[in-house]
C-alpha cells in the first residue's frame, strides 16, 4: 500500500467551506479511482489553514497515472483547488514500521 501525503494550505477563514469541498470531492471522486482504499483529513492546531490530506491507494500508478491522468482528477481539483492559497506538496511514501 501506498500512502499520498498532500499537505494543503488554504484561507482559514474559509475552513467550514473547504472541510465540506475536501469531504464531498474525496467521496464522491476520489473514493471511485481504481486502487482507491480509504482516506483521511487532518487540520493542523498550530497553523490554521493548514491540512493533511492522506489517501491510501494499492500502488504508486494508481494515483500517479489513473487517477492523475484521468478526467476525475480534473473534477477533484475543480471542488478543493479554488481554497488552496499555495501549490499542494504531495509526496507518496510506504510502510516501513508498524506496531
Amino acid at each position: 500500500m501506498i500512502l499520498e501525503h498532500a499537505d494543503i494550505r488554504i484561507d482559514p477563514a474559509k475552513a467550514t467551506e473547504f472541510e465540506a469541498a475536501i469531504t464531498r470531492g474525496a467521496s464522491t471522486v476520489i473514493a471511485h479511482a481504481k486502487g482507491f482504499q480509504g482516506y483521511k483529513v487532518n487540520r493542523s492546531i498550530e497553523s490554521p489553514g493548514r491540512y493533511l490530506l492522506t489517501i491510501y491507494w494499492d500502488t504508486l500508478e494508481d494515483h500517479t497515472v489513473g487517477f492523475r491522468q484521468s478526467p476525475a482528477f480534473a473534477e477533484w481539483r475543480a471542488i478543493v483547488g479554488p481554497f488552496f492559497v499555495q501549490p499542494t506538496v504531495v509526496e507518496h511514501l510506504e510502510l516501513v514500521s508498524k506496531s
